[in-house]
């Protein structure tokens, strides 16, 4: 059993307290001072990349545990949630947007505990592609760009979403599967 003190624990806690911080970059910000903007955007990247970095220490060193299994997906939807929110609070990205994506994050967080004694529901590859298309599309969102560059994050955002709702029918039909009794795909 690892110890719960490991580097890949301490690295989810780091991006947990890295989301108020992050809050605060962009609310002075206001989303029209540049430089503040730019701090939260890196502020957001260093937070998502502790998420690639914790889960291959864990991997690799053998440093799961169940905290970890817990407050990962939870620091990663509280970091993501919380910039959709922020975005769509400052009239960059529509809330139906904002929204589509924080019922499927939690909605699968949520069915992956319901169907927790049954078996686990790793996440897939289609997951993990949600996982960078919404980081580079959010990213894109907060960081400054000028015209025309500004327009390219629609495009990202557009192709996060169509693959945040496919991979979420996805886990659905996985976990109905599980339920049933035949192993997950």
């Amino acid at each position: 059993m690892p110890p719960l003190l490991n580097a890949a624990n301490v690295l989810t806690v780091v991006r947990i307290v890295l989301v108020p911080v992050f809050v605060a970059l962009v609310i002075v910000s206001g989303m029209t001072d540049n430089r503040w903007r730019i701090a939260a955007a890196i502020t957001f990247g260093v937070a998502s990349f502790t998420d690639y970095v914790d889960g291959w220490i864990a991997r690799r060193f053998e440093l799961v545990t169940s905290f970890g299994k817990v407050a990962d997906p939870i620091a990663d939807k509280a970091l993501t949630g919380t910039a959709l929110v922020l975005l769509s609070w400052y009239d960059l990205l529509p809330w139906w947007v904002t929204l589509v994506v924080l019922v499927r994050e939690w909605g699968i967080t949520l069915m992956r505990f319901w169907v927790i004694r049954y078996g686990v529901i790793a996440a897939s590859r289609g997951g993990k592609l949600k996982t960078v298309l919404q980081i580079a599309a959010i990213a894109w969102y907060l960081w400054p760009f000028p015209a025309p560059w500004s327009a390219v994050g629609p495009w990202l955002m557009g192709a996060a979403l169509l693959v945040t709702v496919v991979t979420g029918v996805d886990y659905v039909i996985a976990a109905v599967r599980l339920r049933r009794g035949a192993p997950a795909s």
